[in-house]
């Protein structure tokens, strides 16, 4: 069996190894044919990612095919596609019980806690499977990261023609994006890469977009939202001074929801905070029945994920194209490994 493995910050190794042995009961082997690259493999690459040690199989946006399953498993068979819900929590600590399983006092998350799935087979709990007959293993690979802006935008209950603004027009944000879209909100992208802000206008349909190198933000957004400033603000950059400077853009009485995270301490100006009475909220994964609904979403043609995947490569190959995705002028929206 083909694997890659990050050995530490920047270095990678091409290796064979057995196959894994056969599921347990509840467990289902599966066969990895796609692999999504997230901003969580790109900033383990560089060692910036949290919760994470080395060395390590990344991984965990998948399309798999079920190869075999364990005892009492019998919700998927031989031969069906899934994508994987890549959070594996504990099912009885006080987030589990409470019906959020995302946020679980003792989560391990696929390629970041325990090795994920580049490379071409894995066991993995039978319940993190979600089948289609409809997708293909391209679209499966990418109901995680649309998951991620699924629950972002869910945290914020968002009300159909507010003015919002998602911060990042990276894979994430664009996922915040179609789901603050399919609420009905009326969205506003900042970013300073005006490549991945002419995607957003031309592929998302986004009417309002500001450049931050080129414009400056709050002058804009009291223009768009005549003054008023946007209601929702998502934060999907990860990066410390523009998840503190999203305090300045949220409206009295608005919510700011950092999706993104880095390794480090955010602070924020408390008279604004409370003048504002602001809600400043977390989001962190997403929940099961989140990835039956895209599923469902883009199986009907709600969400098109083809302009999404910009490059590809297959497996062995990935070590010598990887460092290339990283670059901010690759061009990157999703890279998409073929195993």
């Amino acid at each position: 069996m083909k694997k890659i493995t990050l050995i530490e910050p920047g270095q990678f190794e091409f290796s064979e190894t057995s196959a894994p042995d056969a599921p347990r009961p509840g467990e289902a082997l599966v066969r990895v044919h796609r692999m999504g690259i997230c901003g969580t493999d790109i900033h383990a690459f560089a060692g910036k990612q949290p919760f994470f040690s080395y060395p390590r199989i990344l991984g965990h946006e998948l399309g798999v095919e079920v190869l075999a399953t364990g005892e009492g498993v019998n919700h998927i068979f031989p031969g069906d596609k899934c994508s994987v819900e890549p959070y594996l929590n504990c099912g009885h600590c006080i987030a589990c019980r409470r019906g959020k399983p995302n946020c679980c006092a003792a989560m391990q998350v696929l390629g970041v806690h325990v090795d994920g799935g580049m490379r071409e087979q894995l066991l993995v709990p039978a319940s993190k499977l979600h089948s289609s007959d409809k997708l293909d293993y391209d679209q499966l690979a990418l109901v995680e990261p649309l998951a991620i802006g699924c629950h972002a935008v869910d945290r914020a209950v968002l009300s159909g023609g507010e003015f919002i603004l998602v911060i990042g027009a990276g894979p994430i944000g664009l996922a915040t994006i179609q789901f603050a879209l399919e609420a009905g909100a009326e969205v506003i992208v900042l970013d300073v890469n005006k490549g991945r802000l002419d995607f957003c206008r031309e592929k998302l349909r986004v009417a309002h977009t500001i450049d931050a190198s080129a414009e400056k933000p709050l002058e804009a957004l009291l223009s768009l939202t005549h003054g008023d400033l946007p209601t929702a603000v998502f934060d999907a950059t990860g990066n410390p001074k523009s998840m503190a400077a999203a305090f300045d853009y949220v409206a009295p009485g608005g919510r700011l929801v950092f999706v993104g995270l880095f390794q480090g301490d955010v602070s924020f100006h408390d008279p604004l905070f409370h003048k504002k009475e602001m809600t400043l909220l977390a989001s962190r994964n997403a929940r099961p029945q989140d990835f039956s609904r895209i599923i469902e979403l883009i199986g009907t043609n709600r969400i098109d994920t083809r302009p999404w995947i910009t490059h590809r490569a297959p497996l062995e190959k990935t070590i010598e194209e990887f460092p290339f995705w990283t670059k901010p002028d690759s061009g990157v929206i999703k890279a998409m490994i073929e195993i």
